[in-house]
């Protein structure tokens, strides 16, 4: 039996949590389709077309990924593209409560989409895109937590928008 799975989220930038996930589930299932949800409630940094473009080079690599941006609910673009799962990364207990409702929610909506849960491994745990972005955007050293390309991508929007950018405390 042949099982897509998708892995949804605002992925605003990917990071390599979001990979460690994408690859383990990659090895799971017959193919992941990556999600990048077009128009979360969130401030973002990137749009769709870049989160879409960051993830996508940054799983290059693995044959049965596809990375595409939708629209709407989650459990309409799972019916729509024939998932069967639905796979979140969980880092800590305050993930488990959050996805906990969202994938009862789910269920309730789509009863036919299982949920399936992957721990984060121990050296992303910490890791976040809000916490990537705060690092990246005040100048400081975001190599270990996401791919060279997206550092870059987040330097460059540094500049752009005027953020500090060179690590030094400015006295205000």
């Amino acid at each position: 039996m042949y099982i897509k799975a998708i892995y949804p989220g605002t992925f605003d930038p990917v990071h390599y949590g979001h990979m460690d996930i994408t690859r383990r589930a990659a090895a799971l299932w017959d193919q992941v389709i990556v999600a990048v949800y077009d128009k979360p409630s969130k401030n973002l940094l990137f749009s769709t077309e870049e989160r879409v473009a960051l993830f996508a080079k940054s799983v290059a690599d693995i044959p049965n990924v596809e990375v595409v941006a939708y629209k709407g609910l989650t459990v309409d673009f799972a019916r729509e593209i024939g998932a069967k799962v639905m796979v979140r990364g969980l880092r800590a207990i305050t993930d488990f409560e959050y996805e906990f409702q969202i994938a009862l929610t789910n269920k309730q909506l789509a009863p036919e989409v299982e949920f399936a849960a992957l721990m984060t491994s121990q050296e992303h745990t910490f890791l976040s895109a809000s916490i990537l972005k705060e690092v990246a955007l005040l100048g400081g050293d975001t190599s270990a937590m996401c791919p060279p390309h997206v550092a870059e991508a987040l330097r460059r929007v540094a500049r752009e928008r005027g953020y500090p950018g060179s690590g030094k405390i400015d006295r205000i």
